[in-house]
């Protein structure tokens, strides 16, 4: 198991086999885009945990709701009205958007 002083290549291989991980790494670690891309590619869920830059970093977003639409909640507000984020989403889980409209209530 990882945790807040593990290394970026005993990160990056946690991350590897299961991205959820991410939670455990450094806050310094949770904003490298390497680390992170790795995360999302394994578990969308990991984008949750990411720094705010990178949920604002398209291909980590893409990455992200490719692997699980209902992850679209964590994407900043500069990506949520991207087509092409939008449709991988619901491409990935018609009811991607639904989750998004249930947090603005």
């Amino acid at each position: 198991m990882i945790n807040e002083k593990s290394t970026k290549g005993e990160v990056l291989d946690a991350v590897q086999l299961e991205g959820y991980v991410l939670k455990y790494a450094s806050k310094e670690l949770r904003g490298d885009r390497e680390v992170v891309l790795e995360a999302v590619k394994r578990n969308g869920w990991a984008l949750c945990w990411a720094s705010a830059a990178l949920k604002a970093d398209r291909a980590i977003v893409l990455a992200a709701v490719t692997q699980n639409g209902c992850v679209v909640r964590f994407v900043h507000e500069s990506l949520k009205n991207d087509r092409e984020v939008v449709r991988a989403a619901l491409k990935n889980n018609g009811d991607a958007l639904l989750y998004e409209v249930s947090q603005q209530k």
